[in-house]
């Protein structure tokens, strides 16, 4: 039966439309290349000018993207924290042969030399999350930009991925300026599209930030705020242009994406915005252009959009609740639902809930950094050297290896 047209009105009245809703699949927004042959490694084309890892695991688990790039020839930067470390990494990428490149530490609290980002200031509504991921991303970026590279990938320090598939992202960087792959096994998905998947509803991957590459050539270039789903926000214009290419499939690591509550908690604002903000491209079509598609995310937008999220929570939720007890059900399960629980909650939260106002405000403050970051990275030249590069990022540890 069609809605009458009074109901038509009230929908229409109260932001609903066929953008509110949760989107399985982003596919349709990805020119994918991944069956399309590859150059030879041995191919300058094939080649990016740096693999950048922005690294926290222990050196001993950075072997394969060490040997990677050695057989590439192509020099490797690992920024480091955490468990990753100077001295240690350095010692590991000397033992393999024809390794090259930069290891450099990054201190805790450490800032890029521009202007504060406003969208730093939304972390208390992501449940106090802590990440220095959307930082080291940034500083390759500037980077590759100082030292006068044009491509670069991004590869994290918890993924596989062969060189044939290096040589065929490498190469996309020639006509397009950012190029991914996305990871199915282990899927690298938000604690909220895992639980779809453990209670057998549809969820797909998209391109990711964990295999990514880059033309830093190419201007105007975006940069990772620092929130969930960071990768996302960078690429987002590239792809509402239908420009953004899938190169591939890698493999990350497993985990175990129930093991912490918290984890669902810090996600919940970044995945909330970039879902939202990816099924308002899809619905829109690329015939708006990316300022109108951001404004058209108003209030009344996410606080639709927020209802459709917490249905889409409570759903996921009683499925799998239904499945407790039963001899099929399987290890994680109530984790699953305690994290859907801890997520749901961020919204009722007595301290910076997530609310449309700050949805708003978000995207508000992600466009002002977009303005400032591209003045800062347009008038950011080739330096010549790496001593010179790390000087100009405030970057004072760090190992050359040759």
């Amino acid at each position: 039966m069609k809605p009458s047209g009074a109901t038509s009105r009230r929908n229409r009245a109260a932001g609903k439309s066929a953008a509110v809703k949760h989107v399985a699949s982003h596919a349709q927004l990805l020119r994918d290349v991944s069956s399309a042959p590859a150059p030879s490694t041995r191919s300058r084309r094939s080649r990016p000018d740096a693999i950048i890892v922005p690294a926290a695991r222990p050196a001993s688990a950075l072997t394969g993207l060490i040997e990677l790039a050695a057989g590439l020839e192509v020099p490797l930067v690992m920024l480091c924290s955490g468990q990753a470390t100077v001295g240690q990494v350095t010692e590991r990428l000397g033992r393999v042969h024809r390794a090259r490149g930069l290891v450099v530490q990054l201190d805790d609290g450490y800032a890029l030399p521009t202007a504060r980002w406003s969208t730093g200031e939304f972390a208390a509504v992501s449940g106090g999350r802590s990440s220095d991921l959307s930082t080291k991303r940034n500083v390759g970026l500037l980077l590759g930009r100082l030292q006068g590279w044009n491509k670069i990938i991004f590869i994290d320090d918890d993924i596989t991925v062969s060189r044939t598939d290096i040589a065929r992202l490498s190469t996309q960087l020639d006509s397009y300026q950012i190029a991914g792959m996305a990871c199915r096994t282990h899927p690298d998905n938000s604690v909220f599209c895992h639980a779809r998947r453990l209670a057998k509803l549809p969820q797909d991957v998209f391109v990711t930030g964990a295999v990514l590459g880059v033309n830093c050539g190419d201007l105007p270039l975006q940069f990772f705020p620092d929130i969930y789903n960071e990768d996302w926000f960078f690429f987002a214009e590239t792809a509402a242009r239908h420009r953004l290419t899938k190169a591939g499939e890698a493999r990350q690591a497993e985990y175990d994406p129930f093991g912490s509550q918290a984890r669902a908690e810090h996600e919940e604002f970044g995945d909330l915005l970039a879902e939202g903000l990816y099924s308002l491209i899809e619905d829109r079509g690329p015939r708006y252009s990316f300022r109108q598609l951001t404004h058209q995310a108003n209030r009344r937008f996410w606080s639709s959009y927020i209802d459709v999220r917490r249905q889409n929570l409570h759903q996921v939720r009683s499925l799998l609740a239904s499945y407790v007890g039963r001899k099929d059900c399987g290890d994680g399960v109530e984790a699953a639902i305690a994290s859907l629980t801890a997520a749901d909650q961020r919204y009722e939260a007595a301290h910076s809930p997530i609310t449309a106002d700050r949805c708003v405000e978000f995207l508000e403050a992600w466009q002002q950094d977009i303005t400032a970051w591209s003045g800062y990275f347009a008038h950011t030249n080739s330096v010549g050297n790496a001593r010179d590069a790390l000087d100009v990022l405030g970057l004072a540890q760090w190992e050359s290896v040759r």
